[in-house]
């Protein structure tokens, strides 16, 4: 008999981990390490998901790389110091374009079915915790139960998230009371 599947929570990284850029009010990647600013309460959010036996995986959209505007070194060096201070189990990257029709770029749930083979992960009973449309539909398509963090950006929003919340955090209280 096999061992029962485990559960995740999918986390976006900019703007869910990380405080995102924003400009005319659109969130936009980080472009230098030096930039990077972990959200408050990430930490100890992540730490009661980890207590409560999930595994945590970051899938995150770097489009800027096939545009040419940063380079998948600073990416890499990016998620290196995020899994260096928190404690992810993996972190997923997609540094395709719109054009480019991969499977891994969201709202596409590529990434989210990788992690999920890599760790044996039930899909249906994990989560998707991201700020933008385009993850709330990734963790819809892998089947995964969906959070957004409305921050009110000017763009598309998504069609419906399971929970709208304020903060990772949030999240975490929400998906530990659920167990």
């Amino acid at each position: 008999m096999s061992a029962a599947k485990r559960r995740a929570v999918f986390l976006d990284r900019d703007g869910v981990i990380n405080r995102a850029v924003v400009r005319e009010s659109k969130p936009c990647s980080l472009e230098r390490l030096e930039d990077l600013e972990i959200l408050p309460g990430v930490s100890e959010g992540l730490a009661r998901l980890k207590a409560a036996g999930f595994i945590l995986i970051v899938v995150s959209n770097q489009p800027d790389v096939a545009r040419g505007t940063m380079s998948r070194e600073t990416v890499e060096a990016i998620n290196a110091h995020l899994a260096r201070l928190l404690p992810l189990d993996r972190v997923l990257t997609c540094c395709h374009d719109d054009g480019d029709g991969c499977d891994c770029r969201k709202p596409r749930a590529g990434m989210l079915l990788a992690g999920g083979r890599e760790f044996d992960v039930d899909l249906g009973a994990s989560f998707m915790v991201g700020d933008r449309w385009r993850d709330v539909e990734a963790g819809a398509n892998a089947g995964c139960r969906t959070f957004f963090i409305d921050y009110g950006y000017d763009e598309k929003q998504p069609r419906s998230p399971d929970f709208r919340v304020s903060s990772l955090r949030e999240a975490a209280q929400i998906i530990c009371a659920e167990r």
